[in-house]
């Protein structure tokens, strides 16, 4: 049995980034450090951090002055950032830049006069941090299928959640086209993000079994499970080594292994070992 490990899998720049200036709180400050929400879509990660006294909020109510607040890497609402200064909160924001970006095209799209089309989850928080950026006019839209309830307007503007598959983006924009005059599009899809997909694709092309590692929670590692599937490979998603299924395996001559960009590396190390194949690294 052999293992094909994909090049690009775990921890993208904006994770690696996160977790960083989260170290460097914990490490350097005396005050209570609070993330609002967990910081990456990663149980056992999110876990490590509360080890080392980075504790995890669904708000900042009860967060008093001088206590430090990390904004994760999926970014939150001006209005919430706003509120977060007037507590006299200490603020390290762990916003992914591809994040910003998105936020920022938003939020000039909107103040341009366009209706604003975020191609995403509407219960992602990076999706509801961006529509804050938009005073919450934007339209969500996480399938194609669903522009033709919307109504007809002049003028659009389209970003991408920065983990949305491309061929699910240009389908929206495509049929957008039917619903305005005049279309202006941005593709805020993240690299890391691109190249994790097209290399799970290419690698399930070549595999008995996929193995998708990652937080169940995290939406780029569901976009990588389910865009193996689509292959017709049969494809695994787990969290941890210990998810594994020996009947999996059963027969099986090379094994695909890829993991979401909140991966952390020691968890896909846990995953190889306990297969202990030859493994290499597919180009």
């Amino acid at each position: 049995m052999k293992v094909i490990l994909a090049e690009n899998s775990g921890f993208c720049f904006g994770v690696k980034r996160a977790m960083k200036l989260a170290f460097e709180a914990a490490n350097n400050s005396e005050s209570p450090i609070y993330s609002l929400g967990p910081l990456i879509h990663n149980p056992q990660q999110v876990k490590q951090l509360s080890l080392k006294g980075v504790h995890e909020v669904s708000d900042i109510e009860s967060l008093e002055a001088g206590e430090v607040l990390i904004i994760r890497s999926h970014g939150t609402t001006p209005l919430v950032l706003e509120k977060a200064k007037s507590k006299g909160l200490m603020i390290v924001d762990a916003t992914c830049p591809f994040v910003v970006n998105a936020q920022k095209l938003s939020q000039t799209l909107n103040s341009e006069g366009y209706q604003v089309v975020i191609v995403g989850e509407g219960d992602h928080p990076e999706v509801i941090g961006i529509m804050g950026f938009t005073e919450n006019k934007a339209w969500v839209i996480d399938k194609a299928s669903i522009v033709k309830e919307l109504p007809n307007t002049k003028r659009i503007g389209v970003v991408a959640q920065t983990t949305q598959s491309f061929d699910n983006f240009r389908e929206v924009v495509s049929a957008l086209l039917e619903k305005c005059s005049e279309l202006k599009v941005f593709n805020t899809i993240c690299n890391a993000t691109a190249q994790r997909q097209e290399g799970a694709i290419e690698l399930a092309k070549n595999v008995d079994v996929m193995l998708v590692i990652g937080g169940y929670n995290s939406a780029n590692t569901n976009r990588l499970a389910s865009l193996c599937k689509s292959s017709g490979v049969p494809t695994y998603h787990i969290e941890t080594v210990d998810e594994l299924n020996e009947l999996w395996l059963k027969g099986v001559k090379i094994i695909g292994v890829t993991a979401g960009a909140s991966t952390p590396e020691w968890i896909i190390d846990e995953v190889i070992n306990r297969l202990e194949p030859e493994t290499t690294i597919s180009n």
